[in-house]
């Protein structure tokens, strides 16, 4: 379970939650300009553009979670287990495993439409990356300062829907979500009107009242709802750290608390990292489960034009600042 979100001015700040019951040994990665790829079931390209993600790295591949390209191109894919379908490659499609449409696109691509106008051709394949590694189930979010919308594969087909609310999490598949909304447009971050009765003299007593029924479960369609409200009431300055601190707020509100949620394993599913992507600076910042601080890693000159990978460890252990 994962939830994914753009917020700002001109779409400026990207990230997500990653939940899952495991880790995958990630590490925040940046790829350079000029970096080669090689793909299952279409031609090997080099990178135009360098980009920088949470990624776990095999063999000098990133499998990126997510991440956005000097452009500020930015692309999150999430889980989508039981919608998404795979197919076999196609002739004269492009196809590209799950695992490659991130390196593909933010290698190559500056804008947002021009992933978009790629699309009719494309087919994801059912292609793992190694025995070891099968492939994920996913959807994605793509964005730029101009638009956003969600990338959905499923049995009907390929499927692409732009997405004003600039949310996203798991099942069920985006349209549902946007319709889902609809139940809960009585909600305000405002104190309620009294629409009970015109006979009764009722007041709230207390602050938040506009809001009750907003969910507060940890499912995919509550935590669509309750980022969408707290996003789109959200009241912040325009700098960067504001927007930075603000963007971390919403996100805890759709967190995972270790033990409140078990999978079907027995095993606690957790936030294990929090991200924040600064689509013009190309700055990362996150957070992890054990440790609250922000930390920020700048995508620079030196990396965008190196020979090689950068991958920069996790800081993990809980950093607190004492005062006296």
């Amino acid at each position: 379970m994962c939830t994914c979100m753009v917020m700002g001015k001109e779409n400026g700040f990207f990230g997500r939650t990653l939940d899952y019951e495991c880790r995958f040994g990630e590490s925040v990665a940046v790829t350079p300009r000029n970096y080669p790829f090689s793909f299952k079931n279409s031609p090997a390209v080099r990178t135009r553009y360098a980009m920088i993600g949470m990624a776990t790295v095999m063999k000098d591949y990133p499998l990126y979670a997510e991440a956005v390209n000097e452009k500020g191109v930015a692309m999150a894919g999430l889980n989508f287990p039981g919608s998404a379908v795979y197919f076999e490659p196609a002739d004269g499609k492009l196809n590209l495993a799950s695992y490659e449409l991130l390196p593909w696109f933010l290698g190559q691509y500056e804008t947002a439409a021009q992933i978009r106008e790629c699309l009719t051709g494309l087919v994801i394949t059912n292609a793992a990356f190694s025995e070891s590694v099968p492939p994920a189930r996913l959807h994605w979010m793509i964005c730029d300062k101009e638009e956003c919308f969600v990338l959905e594969q499923t049995q009907e087909g390929l499927r692409w829907y732009d997405n004003p609310v600039g949310v996203m999490t798991n099942n069920p598949p985006f349209p549902y979500q946007m319709m889902n909304l609809r139940n809960y447009l009585n909600l305000t971050p405002n104190d309620p009107v009294n629409r009970f009765s015109d006979r009764l003299s009722l007041l709230p007593y207390g602050r938040g009242m506009g809001a009750i029924g907003l969910p507060g479960d940890c499912s995919p369609e509550s935590r669509f709802v309750r980022a969408a409200f707290n996003k789109l009431h959200s009241e912040y300055a325009d700098d960067a750290v504001s927007s930075v601190t603000q963007f971390f707020h919403v996100l805890d509100s759709v967190s995972l608390v270790r033990g409140a949620t078990i999978t079907e394993d027995g095993k606690p599913d957790v936030t294990n990292y929090s991200c924040c992507m600064d689509t013009v600076t190309g700055t990362y910042y996150y957070k992890t489960y054990t440790n609250n601080q922000i930390t920020a890693v700048k995508m620079t000159d030196k990396e965008k034009n190196a020979a090689r990978l950068t991958n920069i460890p996790l800081v993990e252990e809980q950093q607190i600042r004492y005062v006296n």
